[in-house]
């Protein structure tokens, strides 16, 4: 098994950028890249969930991942592209295209169409993958509430590891806790495991994860660095008040429908993103007004502010 260096802090599922006709919009990513930085997020990871893998087509997924490699190589932000895919030849030339981008990872979850029935099945269909990019940290994005591929990642990286030999641990989006906790410190913490829920990051924490996946840390890492502070510094009840902040931010965004109001609050930060792409509904001029006003009255506009994270390293 070959040795990388691990992630630690936030690393933000990122938007796919679009115009409003729904075309690839590849020029607002060196925002997007400037927005993190700005906000202290370590990395960037692309195409995956919240950059809507699914409705972009293989061109679109090599020119984003190529234009996040180019406009971060001289910056301190890291790149982890996703590359799954129900097609493993697809799957094989992603990894190969980000290994030769030179992105500092990559990831895939698995086929959710045909379904991998065991962890053999599951193993098999990602060593190509992997070996695509061997130079690279390779992680398995484990979403089961998305793929309905339920296998135990235990036993996963068990079997996987000996035969991955870069396999780097999980981007782990499961709701287990316990599961999450014995991958943590199976074989003395060899495997990294990325806690993968915004609203629990507080709990991943505690069980001994150092890195985190999430959507919402594109435009709340204030509320999430003061959580990690608060945590770090052992004052966990300003570590749980700020997390349950960020589970009421996220539930006013899942009002409105989670992914299209999360590009909105994008924009309204000066990242235009763009809407999202169908079966998903872009909000209409009311919602949008709604959303930015209960943004306001319900305190999350200041809350989310660079200066609150200044205010957060001094605490």
């Amino acid at each position: 098994m070959r040795s990388f260096p691990r992630l630690t802090g936030l690393v933000a599922a990122s938007h796919s950028p679009f115009h409003q006709d729904g075309s690839l919009n590849l020029d607002v990513i060196s925002a997007q890249a400037e927005g993190l930085l700005s906000n202290d997020v370590t990395c960037a990871f692309v195409c995956g969930t919240t950059g809507e893998s699914t409705s972009l087509t293989l061109n679109e997924r090599l020119a984003i991942t190529q234009r996040w490699a180019e406009v971060t190589r001289k910056s301190s932000l890291d790149v982890i592209a996703h590359v799954g895919a129900n097609c493993l030849q697809d799957a094989i030339d992603l990894a190969a295209a980000a290994g030769k981008a030179g992105v500092q990872g990559c990831a895939a979850l698995a086929p959710s169409y045909f379904k991998p029935a065991t962890i053999e099945d599951l193993t098999e269909f990602l060593i190509p993958i992997a070996a695509a990019a061997p130079e690279i940290p390779f992680y398995f994005y484990d979403i089961p509430t998305m793929t309905n591929v339920t296998l135990p990642m235990v036993r996963f990286l068990e079997y996987a590891g000996p035969r991955i030999p870069n396999l780097a641990g999980l981007k782990y989006t499961n709701g287990d806790a316990i599961q999450m906790q014995e991958c943590l410190r199976l074989q003395e913490g060899r495997f990294e495991i990325l806690h993968g829920f915004d609203e629990t990051l507080l709990s991943g924490l505690a069980l001994g994860a150092r890195g985190a996946v999430g959507s919402s840390y594109n435009f709340a890492a204030p509320i999430y660095h003061r959580v990690i502070a608060a945590f770090e510094r052992g004052d966990f009840e300003t570590a749980r008040r700020e997390q349950a902040e960020s589970v009421r931010l996220i539930r006013l965004l899942c009002r409105f429908g989670y992914l299209s109001a999360a590009k909105v609050v994008m924009e309204l930060l000066g990242v235009p993103v763009g809407p999202s792409r169908s079966p998903l509904r872009p909000l209409n001029h009311d919602e949008r007004a709604s959303l930015e006003s209960a943004l306001h009255a319900e305190n999350f506009w200041e809350q989310i502010q660079p200066e609150r994270l200044l205010a957060s390293r001094s605490a």
